[in-house]
């Protein structure tokens, strides 16, 4: 029989040897937490793919400037097609998938109502609807976003209540003269978690579009996962937190997608006034909203039929 070899005392209590010699160091540098540190990326993981993408988005852009800028001279609706294509491009360019459900309206003008995140909100949905945007005017200090915008034909609003009605003016001429614009009525960005309360104020402009369509827009895939609580502030854009900064942090990721959900038009005339619509709105987007941050699917819905104005009472004779 073959003898067996025999450990003694000492060498059982003894700990093995490491088969590493340096032990696994995840890289603190995406500020997520404690779940940042133990998922996170390595320190080289996906600044290529980031630098990659950072200069693509750059060299298109500059090469679509000069083509938007003679489509939006010549007369016709080709700088508004060209639109299109550019923010589709950019979606590709930037890993970005988008899922389209339901119909937009086709009679115009419409005014497009959406919940608002982040900054790739424009990508998205001007890859998706033919319309411009109503800007804040802090966009108007951008270098080249700028000059982008302005080629979009956006309309630019400022936060203050000075000034006003000259834009909501600019705004009303723009929907006489047939143009389609996407409306942002909560004001600022929120953290992807929730959709903050509509302001009716945004929304007193909807007597001059012939169609209201609410929008629900939910970034609710990462690296073709579903995207959970930790993955939203990757996409969201808020805060203190500069553009450069989130592009980076999410540049570096692997691809993700949009869920798009356009729900069925409104009448703005069938309301009694703007706060009724608003609360409309703002149901519908918060509801669907919800449905896709829990990755159940979610379909395009119909607000509730508008209040009737009661009748009024008679005195008696």
């Amino acid at each position: 029989m073959q003898a067996t070899a025999r450990l003694t005392a000492p060498e059982v209590l003894r700990p093995r040897k490491p088969l590493r010699r340096k032990p696994i160091q995840f890289s603190a540098s995406d500020p997520e937490g404690l779940w940042g540190d133990v998922l996170g990326v390595r320190p080289l993981g996906g600044r290529f793919r980031a630098v990659r993408r950072l200069v693509s988005l750059l060299l298109w852009t500059l090469v679509a400037i000069p083509i938007q800028a003679l489509l939006v001279a010549l007369p016709g609706r080709g700088h508004i097609a060209f639109a299109r294509v550019y923010h589709r491009t950019l979606c590709a360019l930037m890993g970005l998938r988008i899922q389209v459900v339901g119909e937009p309206a086709r009679q115009g003008p419409v005014l497009f109502v959406a919940n608002h995140s982040s900054w790739l909100d424009v990508l998205v949905l001007g890859a998706t609807l033919e319309a411009s945007f109503v800007g804040k005017s802090e966009i108007e200090g951008w270098p080249l976003i700028r000059t982008v915008a302005k080629l979009g034909r956006t309309v630019f609003v400022s936060r203050k209540r000075t000034g006003t009605k000259g834009e909501a003016d600019a705004i009303r001429t723009r929907l006489a003269g047939g143009d389609s614009l996407i409306l942002f009525p909560e004001g600022t960005t929120s953290d992807g978690g929730r959709v903050l309360p509509f302001r009716s104020a945004f929304l007193s402009v909807a007597d001059s579009a012939r169609l209201v369509q609410p929008v629900s827009v939910v970034f609710d895939r990462l690296g073709g996962l579903p995207a959970c609580r930790r993955d939203r502030p990757l996409f969201a854009w808020y805060g203190d937190t500069d553009i450069l900064t989130h592009f980076w942090r999410l540049a570096r990721r692997p691809g993700g997608r949009a869920t798009i959900i356009l729900h069925a038009p409104l009448d703005a005339s069938e309301w009694p006034d703007r706060k009724a619509l608003t609360a409309a709105c703002a149901g519908v987007v918060a509801e669907s909203c919800a449905t896709l941050r829990q990755n159940r699917p979610a379909q395009p819905l119909r607000a509730p039929a508008p209040p009737r104005p009661r009748p009024a009472e008679r005195l008696p004779v």
